[in-house]
Parts: C-alpha cells; structure tokens; sequence
C-alpha cells in the first residue's frame, strides 16, 4: 500500500550523490541543500575521517521505505562524540541515527517545516514519515499542552500541512493521544469531543486527497483504552473509513506482542483496518508499578525493532519510531522540556538495546 514517489525521476540513492546533487544549487538555497542532505561544504557525507562520526544511509527500500535524516539529532550527537573522542558513546547512538524516525510537524511553520522534510525525502528517493500533533487543547493540559488556539487556527495550520507535502510520498499519523483522550474521560465534554472528532475527519479527509499520502489515524495504546470495543465508534465518526488505517503505542512502551494482539482485535471491529505499531522504545516493556507517570521518561528501558514494514502479520503495515528516541516526554525525572534532545537518555535506551 505504500507507493513510489510520484513527483518524477528516481533521484540518486547514495549519501555521496545526494551530496553532489546538492552542491549543484546555486544561489541562496545552497546551505539549506547542503544541511537537508548531511553534507558538509568541503566533502561529502561518505568523504572525510572515519573517525568523524558514523556515515547514515538510507535503508533498503524493500525493508523500511521511510527517510533516514543523515542530519538529524542522533547523528549529529554521534558525530560530536566521535571528534570528542568518545568513540563508544558514538557507536551506541549509532543505533539510533541509522534508522528513519518521524518528523513532527512545526506548528508554526507547517508548510515551510512540511516542505523541507519531503523535498529531503524525495531526494533520497523515500517517504517521509510525518506527525501531526496540533489539536487544540492538545494532551488536555499535561506535559505536552499547547495546540492550535480554535479548530480555524488547526484547519489553517492543516492547510501549510497539506501543501507542504503536495505530490511527494508521505505517511502520515494523524494526532496522537487526541482520539483516546475523548474517551478515557480526560477531555470527554461532549462540546469538546464532538469538535475534535470533526478536526480529525477533516485532517484525514484533506490528506487522503493526496495522491501519494498514506493515513493513519491514532488509537492510543493496549493499557489506557483495555476495551478496544470503546474506540470503535469514536474511530468512525473520525474518519477511520478514509484512512488507511489506526497507529497504535506512539511514544509508550507497551510490547510489541501486546499492541499486535490490541490491534488486531480492533482490526476486526473496524472492518478489517490495517495498523502500524511505534517500537521505538519498547525493547524492555513498559515501567512497572511507577504509578500514573510510567509513560513520562521511564528509566532503564531499550529501543524497540527496527522500522519496517516487513512484520509478518497481514494486518500490521509497519513497525515505526514515531516518537523519536531520545527525545524528552516531558519535564519528569529530570528530564527537559516535552520533544527536546536528551542525550543522556537517548544512550540508555541504546545501551539497554539487545544486539
């Protein structure tokens, strides 16, 4: 179900040939080529000490068909590390930078943020793999609060989304923990629900029109909704029909096992709808007995399987990193602010990776 990119050529596949093809912009736009490539001014990204740092490539198609950001936090640290002389630090964040994870959409900037990210995608001759997470009263006033203002700022800002991705090859998770929450209790006021089930109708609607863009809607995870038989109904009247499918798991730590069971229990109440599940650190399961907070930067946990969308289970499209690991789930057990780059943790997941 995932389809090539429909925006012309196969575009140059190595770090060495993206590299080239960016240093052949002129003008102004160099730099940014240069930086969405992960290329420096005087080599390219295969070029120079090996000691620098691990080189990123992109993943066989066949296997995980999502974008590796060769510039992004983890690769970045990893490079740090290497010319600091912490070359073991270096090989363990290695784990992480060599695997695509999701970019989550700016709220700002969502056109601009969008475009950047596809463009560098396509140039890789892959998809992007992308987050919206803008709802208004977004994460009901926790960790994460923030959102647009009024369901006309969210439509607006859906807009810059939407055009942002054009043409080019997407896959899309449509506003994590938003559905869920409507139905836990934690912003269930009927006003509430009944607006934010039209905003997710509306982003999944927008998006299918698309031509190269994959949907999928999220449903929390196997331990906050344990009735898969309560988001059935919140599902539809979302959209669940027009998507092409549910996300499962974003940024918790529940097994794999577990969300392939869930999912495939509500796969048969939604007719038949295929998932994808966020692995991106549940190697070591979730945190026991922590209370309400197991979810926010939970100690001694690991990376979870390698994106792909070679699963073996008809009904699960893909293993994912949604959440991008290493990144701070909020300001608890010391950590930084909500989507802020973490190193410390990002070399415990790592180091508690098997293999």
């Amino acid at each position: 179900m995932y389809g090539s990119a429909s925006n012309g050529a196969r575009r140059p596949r190595t770090a060495r040939a993206i590299c080239a093809r960016a240093r052949g912009v002129t003008g102004s736009a160099v730099a940014g080529a240069l930086l969405l490539a992960g290329c420096s001014s005087g080599g390219g990204a295969d070029d120079g000490d090996p000691q620098a740092g691990p080189t990123v490539r992109q993943r066989p198609e066949s296997v995980a068909p999502y974008w590796v950001d060769p510039a992004g936090n983890a690769a970045r640290q990893a490079r740090a590390y290497a010319e600091d002389g912490k070359s073991a630090r270096a090989a363990q964040l290695k784990k992480i930078a060599e695997q695509p994870v999701a970019e989550w959409i700016d709220s700002a900037d969502p056109r601009g943020h969008t475009a950047r990210v596809t463009k560098a995608a396509a140039a890789a001759d892959r998809g992007a793999l992308l987050v919206l997470y803008n709802v208004p009263q977004r994460d009901c006033g926790q960790y994460s609060k923030g959102g647009a203002k009024d369901a006309a700022a969210y439509r607006a800002w859906l807009d810059g989304v939407v055009a942002g991705i054009g043409k080019r090859t997407a896959t899309v998770i449509v506003e994590p923990d938003a559905l869920a929450h409507t139905v836990s209790g934690a912003c269930a006021a009927p006003q509430l629900r009944e607006e934010r089930h039209r905003l997710l109708r509306d982003a999944v609607t927008r998006l299918k029109r698309l031509p190269g863009t994959t949907v999928y809607l999220d449903a929390g995870n196997p331990d906050w909704i344990r009735d898969p038989g309560a988001l059935v109904e919140p599902l539809r009247r979302a959209g669940i029909g027009k998507a092409d499918g549910f996300a499962l798991n974003v940024s918790n730590f529940q097994t794999t096992a577990s969300n392939v069971a869930y999912g495939k229990r509500l796969s048969s109440m939604v007719d038949g709808k295929h998932f994808v599940v966020d692995t991106s650190r549940n190697g070591n399961g979730p945190l026991r007995g922590s209370g309400d907070e197991r979810w926010c930067n939970p100690p001694g946990r690991a990376l979870g399987e390698a994106p792909t969308t070679r699963t073996g289970h008809e009904k699960v499209d893909a293993y994912l990193w949604i959440k991008r690991p290493g990144e701070s789930d909020g300001q608890c057990r010391g950590g930084p602010a909500p989507g802020t780059w973490w190193p410390s943790y990002a070399l415990e997941l790592a180091r508690n990776t098997k293999g």
